[in-house]
């Protein structure tokens, strides 16, 4: 059932964070701030254009189980409407999914698909995730409720919608429906085509983790390579002078007494460093602000890029001495820290835990429950760097992190590894078995050695772009884009228009 949409005037862009001293992910409060500034920029600019081309917010009645007919209870989740460029009711739907976090209006105003849209006619939706942002269900977030959270549900949404928003909007049969995602919700976009291809004519992922591991040490392979390359303001003695700052770190920690406590206030550690759990989380929030300056490079609102990090590190030391790299590292963590308001960097282990174990949503931070139990679950996705050719610290270890599974959810190590096996089982892994489906990736990003990165057959194209960094094809377009990013974009554009000629000659599509 469909709740009518109404105009969106209120002044909150996206569930706020957990507060300036909440425990969550370093890489998720990072995504979170540069989703913030770029949704802030978007609808300041829209406010200038006038209310009209605010987008519509509206709310689905979603069933809370979909496998289970005889469960009535129900949620509401959000959703939005952008149809300032919608030609006709047999145009094109673009629908643009919700992944591990808030979805707000931006969603459907600037950047892809929203950009894509005034030269095809297309109209824009953008669907929350459940247990996400506002879409989270009556009941709070406890284990009772957390079995409806899974990329399953999220697909049985996808199809509920589809079909609902059909007969609200009075969507022609024959509209082609195409879906869209970064990141996970990348993922989501290319299994919603694999799984309900009478529904959804094809779908772009960008970003897209479709393969889960258990041991995601690929991620840091990627940013130390990242780290060397000069196309992006990297170089080799970048690298070597992240390794050294990390070791410096460890030196410290070891020394123990006023070294560590001098490192606790240069490294903002809320922690007392006194216990061995404590000194992991530091060392894993500054792997995290590494990688996310390599994930996140080049993007507006990302408190430093690889060139100014690298910058950091290399920076000459006092009267023009050589290089002090722990110098650098520990402004770029005064950097961070400031750009994301955060009292600190890291916390105690204790505090990490008593924050995920809070069920009630207004106090749950950015999600960060809802997204462990999920990789806890189906994904994994956890970050190591235990190769001795590693650069970081080899902390934290795989057992830590997966330790977290057992303390919050009660969810053992075996458990989880099965779970990761049967997420590929059932999607296919990198080779999904969809058609129509344009896979996007940058050759900066981590997380594209996850995702498919070379053409599977006619129907299943790939798109590498040197240079670009996590779901940057879906940002807002910027004067400073790259050749090769605004290439990349051309070729969405152009594949989009092949399959909408397609559309015209196939079969009317499934119904409503």
């Amino acid at each position: 059932m469909a709740v009518g949409p109404a105009l969106w005037l209120g002044p909150l862009l996206l569930v706020s964070l957990c507060g300036s001293s909440a425990p969550a992910s370093l890489l998720r409060r990072l995504g979170e701030h540069i989703q913030r500034f770029q949704e802030s920029s978007v609808l300041s600019l829209s406010l200038d254009l006038g209310v009209a081309t605010l987008p519509k917010e509206g709310w689905l009645e979603q069933p809370l189980d979909p496998f289970n007919a005889s469960d009535r209870r129900s949620f509401l989740q959000r959703y939005w409407i952008n149809d300032q460029h919608w030609v006709s009711q047999g145009g094109p739907i673009f629908l643009h999914l919700g992944g591990e976090g808030s979805l707000g209006p931006g969603s459907v105003m600037r950047g892809h698909p929203a950009a894509l849209a005034p030269a095809l006619g297309a109209l824009v939706i953008g669907l929350e995730h459940r247990f996400y942002g506002l879409s989270i269900p009556a009941g709070g977030l406890n284990m009772a409720q957390l079995r409806f959270l899974s990329s399953r549900h999220a697909l049985a949404d996808v199809v509920s919608a589809r079909l609902a928003l059909s007969r609200l909007l009075n969507v022609s049969s024959s509209s082609p429906w195409i879906c869209f995602g970064g990141s996970y919700a990348g993922s989501l976009a290319a299994w919603a085509r694999l799984k309900f291809p009478h529904l959804l004519f094809a779908a772009v992922a960008s970003s897209a983790p479709v393969r889960a591991v258990l041991d995601f040490s690929a991620y840091n392979e990627v940013v130390s390579r990242s780290l060397t390359s000069t196309a992006i303001g990297g170089s080799p003695e970048c690298r070597a002078a992240a390794s050294t700052a990390f070791a410096e770190v460890e030196r410290r920690l070891r020394a123990g007494g006023a070294a560590r406590a001098a490192l606790r206030a240069e490294l903002g550690s809320c922690a007392s460093l006194d216990r061995a759990e404590d000194r992991v989380e530091l060392l894993g929030a500054l792997q995290a602000l590494v990688g996310g300056t390599v994930q996140y490079d080049g993007q507006a609102g990302a408190p430093l890029s690889v060139r100014q990090l690298c910058g950091l590190l290399l920076e000459g030391g006092v009267n023009g001495s050589s290089p002090v790299p722990y110098r650098g590292l520990r402004r770029a963590v005064q950097i961070v820290i400031h750009s994301l308001g955060q009292r600190c960097l890291s916390f105690s282990r204790a505090e990490t835990l008593a924050q995920l174990r809070v069920t009630e949503p207004q106090v749950s931070g950015v999600g960060d429950r809802q997204w462990l139990y999920q990789t806890c679950t189906e994904f994994g996705f956890y970050v190591t760097c235990e190769d001795p050719r590693c650069p970081f610290s080899q902390l934290p270890a795989l057992p830590s992190q997966l330790e977290l599974c057992e303390q919050v959810f009660g969810l053992s190590t075996s458990s989880i590894a099965q779970a990761v096996a049967q997420t590929n089982s059932y999607y296919g892994g990198q080779a999904p078995g969809a058609t129509q489906v344009l896979f996007v990736n940058g050759d900066t990003d981590p997380w594209h050695v996850l995702s498919v990165t070379e053409a599977l057959g006619l129907s299943v194209s790939a798109l590498l772009i040197p240079g670009a960094s996590h779901c940057l094809d879906m940002a807002p377009e910027r004067p400073s884009d790259s050749p090769s990013l605004r290439l990349g974009r051309q070729s969405i554009f152009q594949q989009l228009q092949t399959w909408l000629k397609l559309a015209k000659k196939s079969p009317v599509r499934g119904g409503v």
